[in-house]
């Protein structure tokens, strides 16, 4: 059963209504079209509803499944330890080259 949930990998603001299209199985630009003319055309207060679905929607991997999600938004513990493990190069030293003549300008 697929739960609503706030999308990890469509954000653009906290990912509501990437959420939303990953929920119902669409494009993420039609929602946010839908959106903004709703917003436009003054239709109810879509914007304290974003804003209540913004504080209401769980992370993904918050959605009390169980499990949990990785990647562009996971943990930050598994940063710090791919951060360790990369090795660092050595800056080079700049080698003096004449000064320009800039008398011609």
């Amino acid at each position: 059963m697929k739960k609503l949930t706030k999308s990890a990998t469509d954000r653009q603001v906290s990912g509501v209504l990437g959420g939303i299209s990953e929920y119902f199985g669409i494009d993420s630009t039609i929602v946010r079209v839908i959106f903004l003319i709703s917003v436009f055309a003054g239709v109810g207060s879509p914007v304290l509803l974003y804003i209540l679905m913004a504080v209401l929607m769980p992370e993904p991997g918050q959605s009390g499944d169980g499990q949990s999600f990785g990647g562009k938004y996971g943990s930050s513990s598994s940063r710090r330890s791919s951060d360790a493990s990369r090795s660092v190069k050595e800056a080079k030293p700049v080698e003096k080259q004449e000064e320009d003549d800039w008398s011609d300008f």
